[in-house]
């Protein structure tokens, strides 16, 4: 879908961009990423042209931009920019149709659009399109400057540090929600970021550049797990196995088979069971097959009684549909070696461990 070519900036004597070449596949979102300075921004602004290329050609869905006139091409183009940049005099309807009545929409059809998409974000349409920027939140506002490019349905968005200006907690959620809707859409995006963890999460390609030259263009996991370089690899940091467990699903890494007991069941019986599986722990499920209370082996070791007598409660559960990463973080934070992994009706599907961790980021056997 787009297609950089010998991609070519100098300003002056310097070169800022120098013979980039990549090629983005339609409904993927390529981060361009690495340090100030480094020729991100000014790649991106040569797709839409806010900056002419000195060389080279950019493609969109095999058409040579350079000769489409740089009005047009804009207006194709969704795009996105840190500050939001949205209209104070204008209600968040008319915001988000800028694009459609520049392009001639009926003005029925364009506002149906802009109650669409807010619709799509969580916004809800009666409580919002009479409204004006300054009655929103920040966070709010950067969802109304994604839904304003998306309004004409680009097949192309630019995405210039989108959420930089967010709070972490209502950046999560907007990165969410973004990835959610873009399920659902399927846009093709160029994405610039300075944040590892964002273009780790957002991405399917990121490409690190340096000093105006691109090192290394590669999805997340190839990227985290084969460095191309020194400085890939210093610019990732020393902890990027552990970046890859964003990149995991807990439904990918869990184990399917495991083995539960019943409160009424012999305690002997859960401490058979961890002593042949080599596990501290083993879960407890009520009759709905809901994991509700756990039995280590420690307290197991020697007891007598049934499993109700020596349960303790789960201190957590991570849904099927969670990463890696928010599994080690519950598994750390409540200390349990053994991790229900739930449906959305909180029936047990299978369990995390230690050594499930250590097997999906590449060493070691796991259970």
């Amino acid at each position: 879908m787009i297609r950089l070519d010998h991609l070519t900036k100098f300003f002056g004597a310097f070169i800022a961009v120098d013979d980039i070449t990549l090629d983005l596949p339609a409904g993927e979102i390529c981060v361009l990423l690495g340090p100030s300075g480094c020729g991100k921004t000014t790649t991106m602004k040569m797709i839409n042209r806010l900056i002419q290329p000195s060389s080279g050609k950019v493609f969109i869905d095999g058409r040579d931009t350079s000769g489409i006139n740089p009005i047009e091409l804009r207006r194709s183009i969704g795009y996105v920019i840190q500050q939001v940049g949205l209209f104070p005099n204008k209600t968040i309807a008319d915001n988000i149709c800028i694009v459609p009545d520049l392009l001639g929409w009926d003005h029925k059809r364009s506002r149906a659009r802009a109650k669409e998409l807010l619709e799509l974000v969580g916004m809800q349409p009666d409580l919002f399109l009479k409204r004006y920027p300054k009655e929103l939140s920040g966070g709010q506002q950067q969802r109304v400057g994604v839904l304003r490019a998306l309004a004409a349905d680009p097949p192309v968005m630019l995405m210039d540090e989108p959420f930089g200006a967010i709070d972490p907690i209502n950046r999560e959620v907007i990165q969410d929600e973004f990835l959610k809707m873009q399920r659902e859409i399927r846009k093709t995006i160029i994405f610039v970021s300075h944040d590892l963890d964002e273009a780790v999460k957002m991405a399917d390609k990121i490409a690190i550049f340096r000093s105006g030259r691109l090192e290394q263009y590669a999805s997340p996991d190839e990227l985290l797990a084969r460095p191309a370089n020194a400085f890939i690899e210093n610019f990732l940091g020393s902890d990027r196995a552990l970046k890859r467990l964003r990149l995991v699903s807990v439904s990918d890494a869990m184990s399917t088979s495991f083995d539960s007991v019943k409160r009424d069941e012999p305690v002997v019986r859960a401490h058979d069971l961890m002593r042949a599986s080599g596990l501290p722990a083993v879960l407890v499920v009520n009759p709905d097959g809901v994991a509700d209370a756990v039995v280590t082996k420690d307290v197991a070791n020697g007891a007598s009684g049934s499993v109700a007598d020596h349960a303790k409660p789960i201190g957590a559960a991570v849904s099927v549909n969670a990463d890696l990463r928010n599994a080690v973080a519950l598994m750390f934070g409540h200390d349990m070696p053994v991790l229900p992994c739930i449906d959305d009706a909180g029936r047990l599907k299978g369990v995390m461990t230690y050594r499930s961790i250590v097997r999906n980021l590449g060493g070691g056997d796991g259970v």
